[in-house]
């Protein structure tokens, strides 16, 4: 298997996913459309690695599809707007395992025995161990990412959030 050094994650990535090496360094499997390889670094520094190509970082795009979207525990993650680029987790991004997907790839999902069975546009398969309705509602979200923030490409939202307003302390006259 091939080993990269570094990585930006492209239109043609389907998949990826973090494992160990034999010195237990956390590494990246990435599945792309015609070819699989393994990235000499975690994913979490792949996605903010990409992010940081465009002026951007993780954080700041967690933040940002949290806002958009809604407080979700495992908010998708818009790495390229221009290219339409959105990925999302299977469970936290905390786990090394995290399987992190790219929803234009996916062309339907079938529920297998409590598990989720992914079909790619390729015909390439994946079985996941998260239930179907976990699963579609977390691609779901992703495709919303990507189109809100696709739509307000051409038109530029703002979003002011205001602090928390402080409480003022009534003076009681005495009498």
């Amino acid at each position: 298997m091939f080993i990269e050094p570094h990585y930006i994650i492209n239109q043609h990535m389907m998949y990826m996913f973090g494992l160990l090496d034999r010195n237990a360094k956390v590494c990246t499997l990435v599945r792309e459309f015609h070819r699989v390889f393994i990235v000499d670094r975690s994913p979490l520094e792949i996605l903010d690695d990409s992010l940081r190509c465009i002026g951007f970082n993780l954080k700041g795009a967690m933040d940002t599809a949290k806002i958009i979207i809604g407080n979700n525990m495992m908010c998708p993650v818009m790495i390229n707007h221009i290219h339409n680029i959105c990925v999302f987790p299977d469970k936290s991004h905390k786990h090394e395992d995290t399987i992190w997907f790219n929803p234009c790839h996916i062309l339907r999902t079938q529920s297998s025995k409590r598990k989720t069975h992914i079909e790619f546009r390729n015909r390439q398969t994946l079985k996941n161990d998260s239930k179907l309705f976990s699963f579609n509602n977390k691609w779901k979200s992703a495709e919303q990412l990507s189109t809100i923030t696709i739509e307000n490409a051409n038109n530029p939202v703002s979003y002011i959030i205001a602090p928390p307003k402080k409480r003022r302390k009534r003076k009681y006259k005495k009498k």
